[in-house]
């Protein structure tokens, strides 16, 4: 089920949600210029929950920011293409509605702070780990739940696979992403002794984090399970 877009307008032009998509973009193509070299920036931009916990230090060279800085820079790092297209869609679908409910600043603290949550859901269980967190995902799966709690009967168009077609349907938000948050809790136990991969428990720590802190940063006269366009 892959989401290509939201019936709900907004009322602000959502410059921070650009924003961000554009240096995320900027970031990743910059990590391709570097060819081999690319792996170094993951290390000295992505958590390294060995490092973030003080049991291992870089190498100097890599050295290049104070290690809690990293869960902040690592928001911008992608592990491919895929990674980048799937976390920017869903980003651009909707950040802008989330944007548009808070205002540009508090949404902007917000994503930052729901990416920090995901970090720590994530590297927690595993502190002495050396493998290296990226993505934007964590801070994105914030604006997800907090949007599933702002706008639940919001239409969203999504491409669903019947046998070997894809076909196009529009479903409420909370079916979309209540799916979407079920695939993160069953692939997060699956692989509960694995590392490396997807970051299941990131993906769950900040949509969770979504839900808490949307009622401390939406606007008062925004009102939560919106009718929307049903």
């Amino acid at each position: 089920m892959i989401p290509l877009h939201d019936d709900n307008p907004t009322e602000i032009t959502p410059w921070l949600t650009i924003g961000l998509v554009v240096t995320c973009v900027l970031v990743f193509l910059w990590q391709l210029s570097l060819g081999r070299a690319g792996g170094n920036a993951v290390l000295a931009f992505g958590v390294v929950p060995a490092v973030l916990f003080d049991f291992k230090q870089l190498p100097p060279e890599l050295d290049l920011i104070p290690s809690w800085m990293s869960v902040f820079t690592s928001m911008f790092l992608h592990g491919g293409w895929m990674h980048l297209i799937s976390n920017m869609l869903f980003l651009w679908i909707f950040g802008n509605n989330i944007e548009d409910a808070m205002g540009h600043k508090r949404f902007i603290v917000f994503y930052f702070l729901c990416g920090a949550v995901s970090v720590f859901a994530q590297v927690l269980p595993s502190p002495e780990s050396p493998v290296p967190l990226i993505g934007a995902s964590g801070a994105i799966s914030g604006v997800l739940g907090a949007y599933i709690l702002l706008f639940p009967h919001a239409r969203i168009l999504v491409m669903v696979p019947i046998v070997v077609i894809m076909h196009t349907v529009r479903m409420p938000a909370y079916w979309v992403l209540g799916f979407w948050f079920f695939l993160q809790v069953f692939n997060s136990a699956a692989a509960s002794n694995q590392q490396g991969g997807v970051a299941w428990g990131a993906h769950i720590g900040g949509f969770i984090a979504g839900m808490v802190l949307i009622p401390f940063f939406k606007k008062k006269e925004v009102r939560f399970f919106h009718p929307g366009n049903q």
